[in-house]
């Protein structure tokens, strides 16, 4: 009996299409005669020759291999796991990496054959994505599969936008209803001895509060609690329910439940991931790229409804939709967020263009109010300069962090008080001590986690006192879009939530305004750069950030700055694996006394990437922005080969690995067998990075080619000082990470990696070049 396919079918079809249709339905796969595992290979030959031993011998693929046709393969999918994992998984982490000591091959069976002829599968790529594969066919219920080869072999590049767009994303979506609550109350965060799922309904939203109370009642293996705020929801509030944190209610709409009854359903949204359990402020924006990306228009549009209902009803977008965020916000995005979702809405008709028109009004309402009541108001506003900063309300100690995160700060304050930290921290909390230091210290914490760069030694102890180029540019864009908005899409004509009536010159004049006080207070011409300023101390800082970019992705800076920063400050930034967050002269010494924080060098992070591919854009420098999507989608790439589809939270971009000891470690790498959520952004920006990608450039990452070898013509035009400056900044990044107490192991271009080695052939003078690029408008001078 040979094998057929019984209906034409996708090889690359989604999990949920692929193992449940064609071959892979039970009717098929069960009636082929023979299943032969890889165990099972080990027969003898006449001869008395082990064909176990002689596969292994085998090591390079030779004549016997038929390379007609597309092979498929017949497999045992709790066999071959087991298999697997016994001899390739040498660590013990339920994958199959670089670091893995196995043989890197396996056989199996062809289905053709039906398990009778024998194929090896080698190297790494191909055998992680053999053990995801089994991992997903048995989610559906799969003991047997045929699996195609082009599953295994697929192009990374193509393989990692896949899972992204069919699998991560409904892994990281949530809703806050009773289908979706018990995901969603999850908190790996809350370290309170209270861990009943709790939500807290805001005033006004009686038929929300109704609705969960019937949830609690109907569902009492919940054990969920319903909890209304109070209409003023102050800082002393916050604090006094820290030790019964909960969920925060988010939009809702109108639905019929099974009964054709009517009820209420959860705007669903995506989560960041892994401890990251709920609604976040930036990540949300970036997120919402990628979801553009993939089409999901609703998905997105339901995040920026989600983002309104905050705004009206907690006064804020917040950090998060947990009760010990009420405080504090995040970095504005949200009128380019729903700009981004409103040019994708279907307008056929004139009732189709109104009520995209009202969606919009709604979210640009919410916008305004959150920029008058937050950002340009006390405490965030600085009277002085007129510029924002990140300036949260709250008091206590910020209760979502690790229980001894700040046990180095509070140890000298308890020593000198006599009593242990954690009693301490109750008598300080309870304002039985009474601390100004602490005081001013956590307010600067907190700012930090407002700001979004939660840690880094350039707002380390002052982030409440500065206004930032970042918060700053974006607030530029707030004001350039609500002005456009008000006149392109409302007639010049636009009434608030109070009833006031806007109109684009207001708004263009704040944009103005607030151009010049940035041109004043953070542009420094010297070293062609935006910093930060101090309000307090009434200077400009010295740190150099990657932020300085996000003037150009606002368009805040003039053509001359924009010029000069590429000319005479992007080196600093750009390494091999994208943009540093700072420079290392910026950081400073490290040492056990001063530990490495997340948003310093030599770590590099999504959303900095995709706001610098924007703006380079935006002022004519294609090839920059290109290059640099390139550089980063490498590092997402090669990782994702070489440790079984890893997509983690950050990476050292100069060493190029995602295994870094800092104070939060790395989310998105706990996984087991197959990646199931990726990261938030971190997702986002591969979709969106593919953008700006040339089709040659494409290729050259499907085969993991090295950033600087090709882009080595452009590096051969970087100033000395450049050059001195990447070789310290390798060396310095490579002594930390390997100076024994963080793993030293960092992605390698190999020929185990199972896509062709080390990519294109480097003797190829063409590959070196960079393209031309049809969008270039300017040629930039690196």
């Amino acid at each position: 009996m040979s094998f057929h396919h019984p209906e034409e079918y996708d090889v690359h079809a989604p999990a949920e299409k692929y193992y449940s249709s064609g071959s892979n339905t039970g009717k098929y796969v069960n009636r082929i005669r023979t299943f032969t595992s890889a165990k099972a290979n080990a027969v003898q030959h006449k001869d008395g020759v082990n064909q176990e031993q002689e596969r292994i011998a085998r090591r390079r693929r030779a004549s016997h291999d038929d390379k007609a046709k597309a092979r498929k393969f017949l497999i045992d999918v709790e066999e071959t796991q087991r298999t697997i994992l016994e001899q390739e998984d040498t660590d013990g982490d339920f994958q199959i990496t670089i670091n893995d000591l196995g043989p890197k091959t396996l056989t199996v069976g062809t289905a053709d054959s039906e398990g009778y002829r024998k194929y090896d599968i080698r190297g790494t790529y191909m055998l992680s994505n053999l053990l995801q594969e089994l991992a997903l066919a048995h989610d559906y219920g799969r003991k047997h599969i045929v699996l195609d080869e082009a599953r295994l072999n697929e192009n990374p590049v193509d393989r990692l936008s896949r899972m992204i767009k069919y699998h991560f994303w409904d892994g990281l979506t949530r809703r806050i209803d009773a289908e979706g609550l018990e995901i969603i109350c999850a908190d790996p965060k809350n370290r309170t001895a209270d861990h009943n799922p709790r939500i807290y309904i805001p005033v006004g939203e009686d038929e929300i509060y109704e609705y969960y109370k019937n949830v609690a009642e109907q569902r009492p293996h919940l054990r969920l609690e319903v909890e209304r705020l109070p209409k003023d929801i102050t800082p002393e509030y916050v604090q006094s329910i820290n030790d019964r944190p909960g969920i925060l209610a988010l939009a809702m709409r109108k639905s019929k439940d099974f009964k054709g009854q009517e009820t209420l359903t959860g705007v669903p949204f995506v989560v960041p991931g892994g401890r990251f359990n709920e609604m976040y402020g930036w990540d949300s924006y970036f997120e919402a790229l990628g979801l553009l990306v993939d089409g999901k228009i609703e998905l997105t549009k339901g995040m920026v409804d989600n983002f309104a209902y905050e705004i009206k009803h907690y006064g804020k977008i917040l950090n998060a939709n947990r009760s010990y965020y009420l405080t504090r916000s995040q970095p504005p995005f949200l009128t380019d967020m729903a700009l981004n979702v409103y040019s994708r809405l279907k307008d056929g008709n004139e009732a189709a263009v109104e009520k995209n028109k009202k969606w919009l009004s709604e979210a640009f309402r919410a916008a305004i109010k959150e920029y008058e009541t937050v950002w340009m108001a006390s405490p965030r506003l600085d009277k002085k300069t007129a510029l924002s900063r990140y300036y949260p309300t709250g008091v206590g100690i910020p209760p979502e962090t690790e229980a001894s995160h700040f046990d180095h700060i509070i140890e000298p304050y308890a020593k000198r008080a006599g009593v242990s930290i954690e009693e301490y921290n109750k008598l300080y909390n309870e304002k039985k001590i009474i601390n100004p230091e602490l005081d001013e210290y956590f307010l600067h914490d907190r700012g930090v986690r407002e700001s979004g760069h939660d840690t880094t030694y350039r707002l380390d102890r002052k982030c409440a006192y500065l206004a930032t180029i970042d918060l700053n540019s974006l607030l530029y864009k707030y004001e350039v879009d609500i002005a456009e908005t008000i006149k392109e899409i409302f007639d010049d004509k636009f009434e608030d939530y109070n009833g006031k009536i806007h109109n684009s010159a207001t708004w263009l004049e704040r944009a103005k305004m607030r151009k010049e006080r940035i041109d004043r207070y953070l542009w420094n011409e010297e070293k062609s750069l935006f910093y930060d300023y101090h309000t307090v101390n009434e200077s400009q800082e010295t740190y150099d950030t990657v932020t300085a970019f996000w003037a150009m992705w606002a368009g805040c800076c003039s053509q001359e700055q924009a010029d000069a920063m590429v000319k005479n400050s992007l080196h600093k930034f750009e390494v091999i694996g994208g943009l540093v967050s700072g420079t290392e002269e910026s950081r400073g010494q490290i040492s056990l006394d001063r530990p490495n924080r997340q948003w310093d060098f030599p770590f590099g992070w999504a959303p900095h990437q995709i706001m610098a591919w924007h703006g380079f854009s935006n002022y004519g420098y294609n090839d920059v922005a290109s290059r640099l999507a390139y550089r980063w989608l490498y590092t997402i790439t090669k990782a994702f080969v070489d440790f079984n589809g890893v997509v983690p939270e950050k990476f050292d971009v100069v060493t190029l690995t995602h295994k870094v000891e800092v104070e939060y470690g790395n989310v998105g790498v706990d996984f087991k067998f197959v990646p199931r959520e990726g990261f938030g952004w971190m997702n986002a920006s591969y979709q969106v990075g593919l953008s700006y990608l040339t089709q040659h450039m494409r290729r050259a990452l499907g085969t993991c080619t090295d950033p600087d070898l090709f882009f080595a013509k452009a590096l051969a035009k970087l100033p000395k000082e450049a050059v001195l400056r990447r070789k310290s900044s390798v060396a310095a990044a490579l002594a930390y990470t390997r100076n024994g107490s963080i793993p030293g192991a960092t992605t390698h271009i190999s020929a185990t990696s199972g896509i062709g080695g080390a990519g294109y052939p480097v003797e190829d003078e063409e590959l070196l070049h960079i393209p031309d690029y049809p969008r270039t408008v300017k040629e930039s001078p690196v």
